[in-house]
């Protein structure tokens, strides 16, 4: 795929890197706060002019050809030129995001396969922001406005769409997203402006799931039916200079994922643990180390007082992130 940046399309001087929300358990309310459901999927910054689309991952790589889908909504805005942040979801029977069915669109090559998943695991790019418009950026212009001027583009088509926004009624929002089994919840300070690249304060995610993104530090054989592949995964997490053991994950695999896992383990094994001595000897024993590169998603019911994942289930690899993006959410 191309290594083009968002900002190659605009000014020299654009950081078109999505902003990110930081993390808390309790929705704040007032009148200097918005709501947006929370979309469990990729996100992607997209840029349109001429009636085509580029989008990028998180982590700057192009990935319009992966979701033929976005030719469409290009198209339908004409000569409107604009960059828009948004989040590409893959939506289950009851039109609820799905991580899980998203997965095999998320690290596809090739036209024809993509062309087939197009048809068999269709995606819609779900838009929440708008941070340049026919030639100008409105990145410094209050969210409220930001939202106005998204809103008045019309966005709305088989696959695509822009999801409403609250002003006001936090908890009722929050509650509604559990009610339907929905992510979470995003507040957005009204007045705040687009910061590119910066988990901010202004925006607050508030999450029904508790997921964590983590690097894979290694993995152990199965048993039974899994003797011969993966039966686990080793996790780590960044923490200061290094890496730190977050436990073990052994559920929530389908076979297409251990045998997409194994081929992308094989060229990263290492004879060293990445994590040094901090694995317990009963974790490590039998393990295969890796280059903690990849990075995967796991969802969890708590932190143990030692810091490991309690119950994690696998939900998939993140090749949308890099390692150096991984986070402790606690």
């Amino acid at each position: 795929m191309s290594r083009r940046r968002a900002s190659d399309l605009v000014p020299p001087s654009a950081d078109l890197r999505p902003m990110l929300a930081t993390l808390v358990h309790e929705v704040p309310s007032g009148a200097g706060w918005a709501y947006e459901m929370k979309w469990d999927g990729v996100r992607a910054v997209m840029h349109v002019e001429g009636g085509r689309p580029t989008a990028w991952s998180r982590n700057d790589i192009d990935i319009t050809d992966s979701y033929p889908e976005l030719r469409a909504m290009a198209e339908s805005m004409g000569s409107t030129q604009a960059v828009l942040d948004g989040e590409l979801v893959a939506l289950d029977p009851n039109g609820r995001p799905s991580f899980e069915l998203l997965q095999p669109r998320m690290h596809v090559a090739g036209a024809a396969r993509t062309r087939r998943l197009a048809v068999s695991v269709p995606v819609s790019y779900f838009v929440f922001d708008v941070l340049h418009l026919d030639g100008r950026s409105t990145m410094s212009m209050p969210y409220r406005e930001r939202r106005a001027l998204l809103e008045g583009l019309g966005l709305s088509g088989p696959s695509w769409r822009t999801p409403p926004a609250w002003f006001g009624g936090g908890p009722a929002v929050l509650a509604a997203a559990r009610e339907q089994h929905l992510e979470g919840v995003v507040a957005k300070q009204v007045e705040s402006a687009y910061q590119p690249g910066s988990r901010s304060r202004s925006w607050l995610k508030i999450k029904n799931l508790r997921t964590q993104e983590v690097l894979i530090a290694g993995w152990r054989p199965g048993q039974g039916r899994r003797v011969d592949t993966i039966g686990s995964l080793l996790l780590a997490i960044p923490a200061g200079d290094g890496l730190r053991y977050a436990g073990k994950v052994g559920t929530g695999f389908t076979t297409a994922a251990l045998q997409d896992l194994q081929r992308r383990l094989g060229p990263l094994a290492t004879h060293l643990s990445p994590l040094g001595d901090e694995v317990p000897r009963a974790d490590a024993r039998g393990a295969h180390w890796v280059r903690p590169e990849l990075v995967g998603e796991v969802r969890f019911t708590e932190w143990t007082r030692d810091g490991r994942l309690r119950h994690p289930a696998w939900r998939g690899l993140r090749p949308d992130k890099n390692a150096d993006q991984v986070v402790h959410e606690t």
